[in-house]
């Protein structure tokens, strides 16, 4: 059965109008004014610790969720009025939370919520009510969040899956976009800066997969299989074999461009690849729909057309050497469409198995025993997350001690603000920082007629209500217009308990000026990352992923075919760690004065790291060939070397290099010409085979010299 065709974003915003709407009521009826702040806080931080899980995930998380919130809340509330003792439970706090969150997502989400229901329990408290009251009243609206947030999964348990899949497409087709202008002979001369580009475009690629990954690991953990769930794993597995086959390299791109200058058939691929974007982008609006993907028949049209160009381009140029590669080429892509083509049909589930080919790889932490080691790996200054720990214990010592010596009444605006706006680089932190003052500014002068606009109670709720509800919409997208809404949110909140409002406007914004100069701070000259920014290491590791990607690849092409989840996990690994490295160099873009002379190697060894996954990618899309050309069948000499030759490959990419580096790779490169395939041997598929090795090899030599160029580089620093 359909779900109901409902936009994600009115269905993901649903729960924080419902809950809001009720607290509101509920206020209004009661005359609740001196319970209300609280209660709205706690519906808040509810959401912000709400996670995409099936239902039984979502209890578990919500129980875990609401005894975190008790605690520290009450904790908070026990210790307020003692300054030392409650800036030390501060301070503990804020570094094992953030400590918390190197074992995994849960972990770090449920820590995060518990820090700021800490700081929500101070900014409410009234020394004349109750001590159990700002307790109650946070937990209160967090299971008030929390019950309309299971109701909307029972109506709707599948639809975040099927938005993170949709997402996933989307990315899909702009990644194409982009892989199909390196068709373009007119832009020949003009790649590096699209390969640079492409890599970002692969990053994206890569995190919205784990996203609609997670969703489906979470789903399929139940031993009853939706149907609906079976069939967006298959839909989730084509689009990663699709990414696997459209980031592989079969050419040399900018000498295939001048060769085909003045040939239709580089325009016939780039039209495909364009046709192939725009398919990917129609299921992407499938299932955000909830309809039917429809292929177009004008994609078969082109592929035809493109089989019919390359046979011409085949018999007019019989004894070109390139052949070969520009079959492979032409068979990849239209193997994407034949993928395409099958996109309607994974209607079926009663033939899949549960087996290991529908199994995604655990990506939790949920045995006691494994938490320990996962946080030891960070006691250190070389992991970012705890020198991020350490840095927000220093920050919330410093916020607490501004607060004391200076009596500021509303002074935990300071730590609310820092601990929100201090990221765990540089470059996030000033991006939010300037969000975040604009934002609150602009609220500011907003807020200030509130009191005008809204004089009784249920117009002042009603603002409560829809800056509540417009900070969710905004949040993960624009964050400036996040703070804004929430801005007039809390100024309106503080009207209902009858504050002054233009003094606690000026407080606000004075306080998110100083809670961001102390995160700019924090992040500038306390183990600021520059000084630890390790792109040797993430440029080792990422080569480590390719060495086991590789080693996947070579096994398979030397045993069979098997869609795994050992094969999946390696190639995810892979380009999981491509995608750290772009990000390592993005950051280094940034601020490209605080990195001096690294910054060329960054993007050297980006562009390297980018072309051996795609050569990689491009023997793991020859896996599955015809049955005339199955790989055991293979001159049996043949595919012994070239296993042989991987296998030296891959050790020679797991280990740092060092002065036997080159010497090794010599020895691959001699061992690779003593089985090169002759210019007379007519078997394509082993010139293809060789081909692509030696384009590894190729570049390793460079990825060598690059990194150990760039080690020397910071012990120098």
């Amino acid at each position: 059965m359909k779900a109901i065709p409902v936009r994600a974003s009115y269905i993901a915003n649903l729960p924080m109008l419902l809950s809001m709407t009720l607290a509101a009521v509920w206020v209004w009826r009661f005359q609740a004014i001196e319970e209300s702040a609280a209660l709205f806080l706690g519906i808040i931080a509810g959401g912000l610790v709400d996670m995409d899980d099936r239902l039984t995930g979502r209890l578990r998380n919500i129980f875990f969720t609401l005894i975190h919130f008790s605690l520290a809340s009450v904790a908070v509330q026990l210790t307020y009025g003692q300054p030392w003792l409650f800036s030390c439970l501060m301070v503990v706090a804020a570094f094992t939370v953030t400590l918390a969150g190197a074992i995994d997502v849960r972990y770090r989400t449920i820590a995060f919520g518990t820090l700021l229901v800490m700081l929500y329990t101070v900014l409410t408290h009234m020394p004349h009510i109750p001590l159990y009251l700002n307790p109650l009243m946070l937990v209160c609206g967090t299971v008030l969040y929390s019950v309309c947030t299971i109701s909307l999964h029972l109506m709707f348990p599948h639809r975040p899956a099927q938005e993170s899949l949709a997402d996933a497409y989307h990315k899909l087709a702009d990644y194409m976009r982009v892989k199909a202008q390196f068709f373009d002979p007119d832009e020949a001369d003009f790649l590096d800066a699209k390969e640079i580009r492409l890599a970002m475009n692969n990053a994206a690629v890569i995190n919205v997969f784990n996203q609609c990954r997670s969703a489906l690991f979470y789903r399929l953990r139940s031993q009853h299989r939706h149907p609906r769930t079976i069939r967006m794993l298959q839909y989730y597995f084509a689009a990663q074999n699709m990414h696997e086959r459209i980031s592989s390299r079969h050419v040399e791109y900018r000498d295939f461009a001048h060769k085909l200058a003045h040939s239709d058939l580089i325009f016939r691929i780039q039209r495909v690849i364009v046709l192939q974007a725009e398919a990917c982008q129609s299921m992407a609006d499938a299932l955000r729909k909830d309809e039917d993907y429809a292929y177009d028949d004008i994609l078969s049209r082109a592929g035809t057309g493109l089989r019919q160009a390359f046979k011409l381009y085949r018999d007019e140029h019989a004894h070109d050497a390139g052949i070969p590669y520009l079959k492979q080429l032409i068979d990849n892509v239209l193997a994407i469409s034949e993928q395409l083509h099958r996109l309607p049909y994974m209607q079926d589930v009663s033939q899949v198995s549960n087996g290991d080919e529908t199994r995604i790889a655990g990506q939790d932490v949920d045995r006691i025993r494994d938490i320990l080691p996962a946080l030891r790996n960070h006691l250190n200054f070389e992991s970012s997350v705890f020198r991020h720990a350490v840095r927000l214990a220093i920050l919330t010592a410093a916020s607490c001690l501004i607060v004391e010596l200076f009596h500021l009444p509303m002074g935990y605006w300071i730590l609310l603000t820092g601990v929100i706006v201090c990221q765990p680089n540089y470059s996030a932190t000033t991006t939010r920082l300037k969000q975040r003052i604009l934002g609150t500014l602009l609220g500011v002068l907003v807020g200030s007629a509130v009191p005008y606009f809204a004089p009784n109670l249920p117009g002042k709720l009603l603002i409560v209500v829809a800056g509540a509800t417009l900070f969710f919409v905004f949040r993960t997208r624009r964050y400036s217009f996040s703070t804004f809404f929430i801005t007039i949110q809390v100024l309106a909140g503080f009207s209902i308990l009858g504050m002054d409002t233009p003094s606690a406007m000026l407080s606000r914004f004075v306080d998110t000026l100083l809670g961001s100069a102390l995160a700019w701070c924090a992040v500038s000259y306390l183990w600021p990352d520059w000084h630890y920014l390790t792109l040797g290491k993430t440029a080792q590791r990422a080569l480590q992923g390719d060495a086991e990607y590789l080693r996947q690849v070579a096994h398979q092409l030397h045993s069979g075919h098997a869609d795994d989840v050992v094969y999946r996990t390696a190639r995810r690994v892979a380009h999981e760690r491509a995608v750290a490295l772009s990000a390592a160099v993005s950051d280094m873009s940034i601020e490209p004065k605080k990195y001096g002379s690294r910054l060329p190697d960054a993007l050297t060894l980006l562009q390297l790291n980018y072309a051996l996954i795609s050569s990689i990618s491009a023997l793991g899309a020859m896996r599955a060939q015809d049955d005339e050309q199955k790989w055991p069948l293979m001159e049996a000499d043949f595919m012994r070397q070239f296993h042989l030759v991987a296998e030296d490959m891959v050790r020679l990419m797991g280990q740092p290099p060092d002065d036997h580096s080159i010497e090794t790779l010599a020895h691959i490169q001699q061992q690779l010409r003593a089985f090169e395939p002759a210019d007379e041997d007519d078997d394509v598929v082993k010139h293809v085979l060789w081909s692509q090795l030696q384009r590894i090899a190729d570049r390793l030599k460079p990825y060598f010299d690059t990194l150990q160029h760039e080690i020397d580089l910071k012990q120098v620093a």
